[in-house]
């Protein structure tokens, strides 16, 4: 699985993951934090994560997968950068530089991550003062959304004074295999592959012994739902991307569990992101008649493989109940369909799934991928699923890096793939819950609109559960973790019983600021490397 994510990169298609973190020095020594402390702390923790000084050697042709080396010419400020906003230094402006590092494509003779440190952040939502930013990419061959968990530990601590690890790093680089030897192990790999395929055969035959069972017992069904219907998001991409989000009170998203306690909190994320794309296809007049449908990745990620390098995820088919209005309907719906993926997922056996790929000829997975983005197959081919959704758990608490208190996870970014034009990523960190997404922006050009129909959707879902709790239904209550006041104004949800003319375009409004204006001494104030302050200079 991992290298399919290295045969599927192109210049389109960058197969790299990551997040838009905001920290808060304040509670770092002195009350502020200088680019060159960041890479100290870095510098100080890399041997407690085996994907920072690790790079890929491909085999040529793609005769075989690739191989994971310590990278002998490692150089950490290549991999750590350092920007600012222009002023005023807003949410928009934010997200449109998110997008932007976001979409360029990492090298791949380098370890594949990149962190790049954002300050200027003045107007950004409520952040206090001084706040900066971590744009972070990690390419998926190297981590899945555990094991990215992992990586975020070793660049973390749970106090802002935690001393570095007092063990010494005996990291040592190799030496990087010439064409000879990598060759010559491709070619032993192919005399053992179909001995390992008749393997992963064997395992894979009281799966669908099991499945089988499970459909003559009807403990699940193959339904018609399950079929994606063909949507503007299932095309070929571009290169550019847009990144938006929004974030919500985690007791509140737990709180619409009311309207069916039986219900998963993935269940209801699933089924706010099914109502807003209701909304935004209906204004757009291009909703389709048939439920549309996601890819939830499953973790099959043993505890003894936490700190590994690499992907052990599975997959199961989500219908997103997009062609229901009522929430409570789209609930109760999603959540039937979930239930019966599970246990079509599990009737297989999810780790049996993910083994089967590990014995794909890398080669036939490079060809056809080239083949599939040359020829436009994603105009032709229906593709298995509309949309990704994936569901990360964050820390609990506050974490802190280089003694900044990490305030939010503001943004989740995942990678896209021709046929793939909008994919989303469900994060919870402390008492917030974010819902993200990265889409295409020829696809896409209106992600304040999308963004606000998730807003939309999730207040529909809270006040249908207000309702079923016998309390008073408040939207105001509806984002208490993370207010977004510099989202565009809210857009009235349009109508899905009238398609006779397509709704006009919600326009996006000006961005309003939450923070008073800086003061004449901050405004008078040289550029210097210290990323925030929290009261006077320090000469």
């Amino acid at each position: 699985m991992d290298s399919s994510f290295v045969a599927l990169e192109s210049p389109n298609s960058p197969m790299h993951i990551g997040n838009l973190l905001i920290y808060n020095p304040a509670t770092a020594p002195g009350g502020f934090v200088r680019f060159k402390d960041i890479l100290q702390f870095f510098r100080d923790r890399m041997q407690l994560s085996k994907t920072m000084r690790q790079r890929l050697v491909r085999v040529p042709l793609d005769l075989d997968y690739p191989y994971w080396i310590e990278d002998p010419d490692f150089d950490l400020e290549y991999h750590v950068r350092h920007v600012a906003l222009p002023k005023p230094g807003d949410w928009r402006q934010l997200c449109i530089q998110t997008a932007r590092i976001h979409a360029r494509p990492m090298d791949l003779t380098r370890p594949p991550w990149e962190f790049t440190v954002i300050e200027g952040l003045d107007n950004v939502r409520d952040f206090p003062p001084g706040c900066f930013g971590f744009v972070t990419k990690v390419h998926h061959s190297a981590i899945d959304g555990m094991s990215g968990i992992d990586l975020m530990e070793a660049l973390h601590t749970v106090t802002p004074s935690t001393a570095p690890p007092n063990k010494p790093d005996d990291w040592k680089p190799e030496k990087i295999p010439g064409p000879a030897e990598l060759l010559g192990k491709s070619y032993i790999n192919a005399l053992l592959n179909p001995l390992k395929q008749a393997q992963v055969a064997a395992q894979a035959i009281p799966g669908v012994a099991s499945a089988i069972k499970g459909l003559v017992t009807r403990d699940f069904k193959l339904s018609t739902d399950l079929v994606p219907p063909r949507t503007r998001f299932n095309r070929s991409i571009s290169s550019h991307r847009v990144v938006e989000g929004r974030s919500f009170s985690l007791t509140d998203l737990k709180s619409i569990r009311a309207l069916l306690p039986e219900a998963k909190v993935n269940d209801v994320a699933l089924s706010i992101i099914g109502g807003a794309l209701n909304k935004y296809l209906t204004a757009k007049d291009d909703l389709p008649k048939s439920t549309m449908t996601a890819m939830a990745p499953i973790s099959v990620r043993s505890d003894n493989e936490k700190g590994d390098m690499g992907n052990q995820v599975a997959a199961m088919i989500a219908p997103l109940g997009t062609h229901i209005v009522d929430p409570k309907e789209r609930l109760d719906y999603v959540f039937a369909q979930t239930s019966n993926s599970k246990a079509m997922t599990n009737a297989l056996g999810a780790r049996t799934m993910t083994e089967v790929s590990k014995v794909n000829p890398l080669l036939y997975m490079a060809l056809g991928s080239q083949l599939f983005s040359r020829v436009s197959l994603a105009h032709r081919v229906a593709m298995p699923f509309n949309t990704v959704v994936t569901n990360v758990p964050g820390p609990p608490i506050h974490i802190y890096s280089a003694g900044a208190r990490m305030e939010s996870m503001a943004l989740s970014l995942i990678c896209l793939t021709d046929g793939l034009g909008l994919a989303h990523i469900v994060q919870s960190y402390v008492d917030e819950a974010i819902i993200s997404f990265t889409a295409c922006r020829d696809i896409m050009p209106d992600p304040e609109f999308y963004s606000q129909c998730l807003q939309d959707s999730f207040d529909d879902m809270l006040a249908a559960a207000r309702a079923v709790e016998g309390k008073p239904a408040s939207k105001t209550q509806a984002s208490k973790a993370r207010p977004d006041k510099s989202a565009p104004a809210k857009t009235p949800a349009p109508k899905t019983t009238a398609r006779k003319a397509p709704a006009k375009r919600a326009a996006s409004t000006k961005t309003s600021t939450a923070r008073k204006t800086p003061s004449k001494a901050a405004a008078k104030r040289k550029p210097t490397t210290t990323i925030g302050r929290k009261s006077k200079e320090t000469k």
